[in-house]
């Protein structure tokens, strides 16, 4: 019979500690999750918004350029390869092409990549990665006066 007081003397503070753990170990899961990444992908999300109608228009005014940027990652060289073509198939004429690795899940700047011309249409650059896995590749391409914009999520190794 001594047992007993001393089973139902502790079995209230056993349900107090572990409720405990489970607030604490909640309290530094939602740390982590406000800390580490804050859900937006623009710095400008709210004048993005309120110009929603020009910026549809303008990516509408790209699609209709009907251009296609192939991308190739060579981890042995650490070189990234692109190609753009237009509509017929050929690359368009003066063609420039910039962009920048954006780490889609980590508060980190923007990594430039210096793509190099090799001509016909076809753009290298070496790129030393700080970190391997999921990177979206922003390429911006400009042909006078006619600009096109795209986002491609590469795993790079």
């Amino acid at each position: 019979m001594s047992t007993l007081p001393f089973r139902s003397h502790h079995i209230p503070w056993l349900f107090v500690a572990g409720f405990g753990v489970v607030i604490a170990v909640n309290a530094v899961m939602i740390w982590f999750a406000v800390g580490s990444f804050s859900g937006l992908y623009s710095d400008h999300a709210r004048e993005r918004g309120l110009h929603y109608n020009s910026i549809v228009a303008e990516q509408r005014s790209r699609d209709a350029l009907h251009w296609q940027v192939d991308t190739k990652w060579l981890p042995e060289t650490a070189r990234l390869m692109l190609s753009v073509t237009g509509a017929d198939g050929k690359p368009p004429a003066g063609a420039r092409v910039s962009a920048e690795l954006v780490r889609p899940a980590e508060k980190r700047p923007p990594l430039p990549v210096a793509l190099g011309d090799l001509g016909d249409g076809r753009f290298a650059a070496y790129v030393d990665l700080p970190a391997r896995g999921n990177w979206d590749l922003d390429i911006i391409v400009e042909a006078g006066d006619r600009h096109f914009a795209l986002t491609k999520r590469m795993f790079l190794r």
